[in-house]
């Protein structure tokens, strides 16, 4: 029955994202469509689990050119004690400065677009790369818990919360304590914002690539080799592509 649950609880998240946050998406997916059109960048960003969504955009079968996803192995973890574990990785995602050090190595130009993920949106490290992209004449879409900012006093040293940076935030309607399933127990279980995040992130690509084939530009798509005609080098010229538009930005 708790599986049940759990699909009940996230059927209502993607539901009440739906009903309430289509006209943000769509805004936001038109700005990926203009910066990725102009020959700009989409740029995503997000640090512990938040990197989830970052990493499922692009390469991906599905989204195309356009997207680029920032990773840095300090804000990801790659044990969960130990060097490369959680907790060090808690310990820097909340300390700020770090995030523009490691955005600096990446061109980031105005006109491109910025997505940041955080469930919380009160750490440093997401809010860090928010400003930093602001500063820069980006457009700012962050994807968080509205809720958890709401019930939540700010901790970073600007007095900001993450959605308090974006041109476009997005709720991921989810609650403060992320966990969907009552088991008995005061903590709840099974958490909710990855597939809440995940889903939206889903929707900034659709929402982005129909904007772009109706504005006459063809997606550079990333496709599944099951896909009928498919030619079997596609996706190493998709590879391609994404390469040459990096390079053509040029040095940071």
């Amino acid at each position: 029955m708790s599986a049940i649950a759990y699909h009940d609880a996230i059927a209502k998240v993607l539901d009440d994202i739906r009903a309430t946050q289509i006209g943000k998406i769509q805004q936001a997916g038109e700005a990926i469509a203009a910066s990725i059109a102009g020959g700009g960048f989409c740029w995503l960003f997000g640090s512990g689990h938040s990197v989830i969504p970052v990493m499922d955009v692009f390469p991906r079968y599905g989204s195309f050119v356009g997207f680029v996803p920032l990773y840095d192995p300090r804000l990801m973890w790659s044990n969960v004690v130990g060097p490369g574990g959680a907790r060090e990785l808690l310990w820097i995602e909340r300390k700020e400065g770090y995030a523009p050090v490691f955005l600096q190595s990446h061109p980031i130009r105005k006109g491109d677009t910025m997505v940041v993920f955080s469930h919380g949106g009160l750490n440093a490290a997401p809010i860090d790369a928010a400003l930093y992209a602001k500063e820069r004449g980006l457009t700012v879409v962050t994807v968080s818990s509205l809720r958890n900012a709401a019930a939540a006093k700010a901790t970073h040293s600007s007095g900001k919360k993450l959605s308090d940076v974006a041109d476009v935030a997005i709720d991921n309607c989810v609650a403060p304590e992320d966990s969907q399933v009552d088991v008995g127990r005061p903590e709840r279980v099974a958490a909710g914002s990855t597939m809440a995040v995940v889903y939206v992130a889903m929707t900034l690509v659709a929402e982005a690539g129909a904007r772009l084939v109706a504005m006459g530009h063809v997606p550079t798509t990333f496709v599944s080799p099951n896909v009928p005609g498919t030619a079997p080098d596609h996706n190493q010229r998709v590879f391609e592509a994404y390469a040459r538009r990096l390079a053509g930005r040029g040095a940071p």
